[in-house]
């Protein structure tokens, strides 16, 4: 059964590991007939800064509202993006800083405080690439650097996400990158 999916690249450099996590997976996807939407966040036009925080409106700009058309027309959201300093790049997250908001992704019902999940039934999967450390040290030192995305962005808005994290990039041969890219294949052929 053929999924409509949609392919973020949270790296600005798509001639990357996660470019190529990100090719791969749509390949695949392609290959068994699902219906893929592409969306590199280093080829957008915005401006990821709130200036004003959440206190006053920041007209969004075209490329954030296609996209937020594009994140409700998938039934499936793929996320890809390197870890740096323990989160996703600055670019990525104000992204999601931006077009992440009331209105879109979810609402708080005023009467009992809750949260009114806009993206609910959709599925998510985010795909880490760690450089220099592998994701069990990153863990070990510093904490699970996987819950912003998983459960405090995707979550909250209720994307049913899973998480799948490849490292030490840069101190690996070839043989475990091939290793990790067919393990991309497959998530893409089955649009998980």
């Amino acid at each position: 059964m053929s999924k409509k999916i949609l392919v973020l690249l949270g790296n600005p450099d798509t001639d990357t590991f996660s470019g190529s996590i990100a090719d791969y997976y749509q390949a695949a996807a392609e290959d068994a007939g699902h219906e893929v939407h592409r969306v590199n966040v280093g080829e957008l036009q915005f401006d990821p800064i709130l200036h004003k925080g959440y206190k006053e409106i920041q007209p969004l700009e075209q490329d954030l509202l296609d996209l937020q058309d594009a994140v409700r027309w998938a039934e499936h959201v793929v996320v890809v993006y390197p870890n740096w300093w323990c989160t996703m790049p600055a670019l990525l997250k104000g992204l999601f800083d931006r077009m992440w908001i009331p209105g879109f992704a979810f609402n708080f019902d005023k009467k009992t405080g809750k949260v009114i999940q806009h993206l609910k039934g959709k599925t998510g999967r985010v795909i880490i690439v760690a450089g220099t450390h592998g994701p069990f040290q990153t863990w070990w030192k510093y904490g699970d650097y996987t819950n912003e995305i998983q459960h405090g962005i995707l979550g909250f808005a209720g994307i049913r996400t899973a998480v799948t994290v490849f490292g030490p990039c840069d101190k690996v041969s070839g043989v475990c990158k091939d290793k990790w890219l067919q393990q991309v294949e497959k998530l893409g052929r089955g649009a998980r």
